[in-house]
């Protein structure tokens, strides 16, 4: 017995026989294996698209075009480095502070600009990310395009990129495991070819109508900000260590795959 649960239902769910369980057996599941606050809402996800295929029977693009307003918005907080991914992590634009800092790290190498792309298919990533540092990027970024599976794995351009990624072992194995991830608040330390090691606050912020996230790079620490204010030729701040997201605050509810909201 799992979770109070048989052998032969837990059977019927694996083997998708049984294909409506209750919020009961959800959170019952979610408990007794440990779920992350990631897996449950991946898991609830999966239960929904059973209904959400029936009312929504078209595949959902996925749409990389941002809403006019936001490169606008980009600009607005140029000189501090900005970028927005799409739902697949496509670079879909960024203002000019960004693009200083992100080209001579290889962020804009591909066509399109993808981070996924970019970290498991060029040498590049290996030199801004070392050792441990790469693979805990790696994890996150195929978590959160496995994240995205419910929302659009019928669409042509995620399986295209799934085909690609395909050719590097790290993300084979990775995907394998199907470890989910959503976008979230983080600390990056990186190589940057022209300014050394940068230690990087990056904000996160959601703009649901199209499933877009507007990435800020803040500086770390006072030697990043000059680091970085030398490379802009413009004053940077650093952000202090206090003003980080507490480990005990709840993440950002990840979007409604319908609404976005």
């Amino acid at each position: 017995m799992l979770a109070g649960l048989s052998m032969e239902y837990l059977e019927r769910l694996e083997q998708g026989r049984d294909t409506n369980p209750s919020v009961a057996v959800l959170a019952a599941l979610a408990q007794a294996l440990q779920m992350s606050d990631d897996d449950k809402r991946h898991l609830a996800l999966l239960a929904m698209k059973r209904h959400t295929s029936a009312l929504f029977p078209s595949p959902r693009p996925v749409n990389d075009v941002p809403r006019p307003t936001l490169p606008v918005l980009l600009d607005l907080l140029d000189p501090t480095p900005a970028c927005l991914l799409g739902p697949i992590c496509n670079i879909v634009a960024w203002n000019a502070s960004w693009e200083r800092l992100g080209r001579p790290l290889g962020a804009l190498d591909s066509n399109p600009p993808n981070l996924l792309r970019n970290h498991f298919l060029t040498s590049a990533s290996r030199r801004v990310f070392t050792g441990d540092d790469w693979a805990a990027e790696a994890d996150e970024l195929v978590g959160f395009l496995r994240s995205g599976q419910p929302y659009w794995g019928d669409d042509d351009d995620f399986r295209a990129l799934v085909d690609e990624l395909s050719a590097a072992p790290e993300f084979v194995t990775r995907w394998a495991a199907h470890s989910v991830a959503s976008q979230q608040p983080d600390i990056k330390q990186i190589f940057h070819p022209e300014a050394g090691i940068l230690h990087i606050t990056v904000e996160i912020l959601h703009e649901g109508d199209g499933n877009h996230w507007l990435q800020v790079w803040l500086p770390r620490n006072e030697e990043t900000a000059a680091a970085i204010s030398a490379l802009l030729d413009t004053p940077m701040r650093a952000i202090p260590s206090d003003t980080a997201r507490p480990q005990n605050q709840a993440p950002h509810s990840a979007p409604d795959p319908e609404t976005g909201g």
